[in-house]
């Protein structure tokens, strides 16, 4: 079509029709739409200097590996000085490097290096709270007329005690008292994490100037860590009892949570080729959308919990519960609005020993399968270190071999309620965040080849079995499979951007569905059993080769195909 004979009017009604359709389909193409994230926590990834510890020059050694698994995004989490009370999640200096990860010299190297490769960098940013070590809090606490006193949340002992809050962290609740002024102050998650207070604009400035900061560095894009909580009604109303057990409600999502996000864009996001997105996402499809949609000009993706609420306890996954959520969350999103698509974090167990099966003969084909989900729907996929390989829980079963304060915290809270410590420690050793945090699994040699001294946390005694060094030499591997699928989703941007379709919802063991848009078609058949699964299709697939197929083999008769156990295969019906 010569657009340039068209009448004014009508060229003007077309550009208004496309931009309508745009902006209802949400597939307006984006970097971080269809980049893959892989979540890299640094302290276990690779250690440089034999201290055990995880730092940037590790990374820098294995650029090569990052580039080789055909990820896009590389989210880090905090690295920043801190006293490492919560791992990093307690900054007490936000433009400072923590020693033991290596210098600024070394971060702009490693940045510099993942640039070069088409790879961007996602910084974890914590400014819900910070550290009670951080000069902010200090001066805080110093006296009630210091200029930083209102950076934070104070509550004066003359008023009597507060109003209970609950802590995540801390069995005693969200208030700590602390006597130099004679004063409570606010922690939504551990006594050493003073809760940052967003509704004083001076601390606001202060951190949109931090995220300029590291943007100019190099950085991408934000997560911000725990930012649902960040608003806070300040009169501190009294709160009904029990109201904890609905976190969310009462103590996320404030309104004035969406003006301090609209400033926040327009002081920093908008200026800048980056996008953010924020941990947790609400309790309704409309607090999701609120934060993302594009013409709220807030944040640009969504995280939400309720894939880490599934499959909490041993032996609880459900695939029609699996089904229910991605694809409800998946039909919210379809015309506007961007999602995350996730399996594991660091802060829940291995994906495989959640939602796959971890024994030796189904750990390779289960997650191969959990891999080819996560990169085959819509949304940005996210995935975690050693997910790539299949790393599994470690097993822990008594609490003395536990670092973690949210463990050791939710021990002491389930002691103090008389439950059954036995059980409790059971669905510890499952469900711990610790799980995920052991050492990355390089090969056979000493401490998985993640460090010559001694690691920060025990190494999964299972490395001689799960290792890169390992499958980088098996064309079969977790690893190769991975590596494959990445490409996969690369080449065929009906995988980002294409609608979605689920296919016999109800099959009780196989997950089928289908991705396609005006020009292409793929069916996509997971297999969530340790035994053969059929299933019947409107097409037939017969003499039909698999995009991707984690199995040698492939049973089909007509329209009917004989999936074996966690077997995973994408069809391309394009053409056909």
């Amino acid at each position: 079509m010569n657009y340039f004979k068209l009448p004014l009017l009508l060229l003007l009604l077309l550009v208004t029709a496309c931009n309508s359709i745009s902006e209802k389909s949400g597939n307006s193409e984006n970097w971080w739409k269809e980049g893959i994230v892989y979540q890299l926590y640094p302290q276990s990834f690779k250690d440089s200097d034999s201290d055990g510890f995880g730092d940037f020059k590790g990374i820098i050694e294995e650029i090569d590996y990052l580039d080789e698994l055909g990820i896009d995004i590389i989210w880090m989490n905090p690295f920043f000085e801190s006293p490492l009370v919560d791992n990093g999640y307690d900054v007490s200096d936000y433009r400072s490097i923590l020693e033991r990860y290596g210098s600024l010299e070394d971060f702009k190297q490693m940045i510099d290096l993942l640039h070069s490769r088409g790879i961007k960098f996602v910084l974890d940013i914590v400014v819900n709270h910070s550290s009670n070590q951080h000069e902010w809090f200090k001066q805080s606490r110093s006296s009630r007329d210091n200029p930083y006193r209102d950076y934070y949340h104070w509550w004066p002992a003359e008023k009597g005690e507060p109003p209970y809050r609950y802590s995540i962290f801390d069995p005693e609740g969200a208030w700590k008292y602390d006597e130099l002024t004679d004063a409570y102050y606010l922690h939504y998650f551990a006594a050493e994490q003073p809760d940052l207070n967003w509704e004083n604009p001076k601390l606001r400035e202060e951190v949109y100037d931090i995220m300029n900061y590291w943007i100019e560095i190099g950085v991408d894009g934000f997560r911000l860590d725990a930012f649902q909580f960040a608003s806070k009604d300040t009169s501190f109303p009294e709160f009904p009892e029990g109201h904890e057990k609905d976190f969310i409600q009462w103590y996320g999502m404030r309104p004035e949570l969406h003006d301090y996000l609209k400033e926040m864009n327009e002081e920093v996001l908008s200026k800048h080729d980056v996008f953010a997105v924020a941990e947790g996402a609400g309790k309704t499809m409309k607090d999701a959308h609120e934060l993302v949609d594009e013409d709220r000009k807030e944040l640009q993706m969504v995280y939400h919990f309720e894939t880490v609420d599934m499959a909490k306890q041993p032996n609880s996954f459900s695939l029609k519960q699996f089904k229910e959520i991605f694809s409800k969350w998946d039909e919210a999103f379809s015309e506007k609005g961007w999602i995350s698509v996730f399996l594991s974090n660091h802060d829940n167990a291995r994906m495989v020993s959640r939602f796959g099966n971890p024994n030796p003969e189904f750990r390779t084909p289960s997650t191969q399968l959990l891999n080819t989900f996560l990169l085959s729907m819509r949304g940005t996929p996210y995935i975690y270190f050693g997910d790539e390989l299949g790393m599994t829980n470690i097993d822990m079963p008594t609490i003395d071999q536990y670092v973690d304060i949210q463990a050791i915290g939710d021990y002491k809270k389930a002691e103090a309620r008389g439950e059954d410590m036995n059980a409790f420690m059971e669905y510890l050793n499952y469900s711990s965040r610790e799980n995920s945090r052991t050492p990355m699994q390089w090969d056979e040699t000493l401490n998985a080849g993640f460090s010559t001294g001694t690691p920060w946390k025990k190494v999964n005694p299972n490395y001689p079995s799960i290792n890169v060094a390992q499958q980088e030499a098996d064309p079969n591997s977790v690893l190769n499979h991975f590596k494959k699928m990445s490409q996969i989703r690369k080449a065929n941007k009906v995988l980002v951007y294409g609608d979605y379709e689920i296919i016999q919802e109800e099959h009780p063991t196989v997950y089928a569905f289908k991705r396609f848009d005006e020009q292409s078609s793929h069916t996509i058949l997971l297999n969530f059993s340790e035994t053969n699964s059929e299933i019947t299709l409107d097409e037939a697939f017969e003499g039909k080769t698999p995009l991707i197929n984690n199995y040698e083999q492939l049973q089909i008769e007509s329209n009917t195909i004989v999936l074996l156990p966690y077997q995973a295969v994408v069809f391309d019906l394009t053409l056909e």
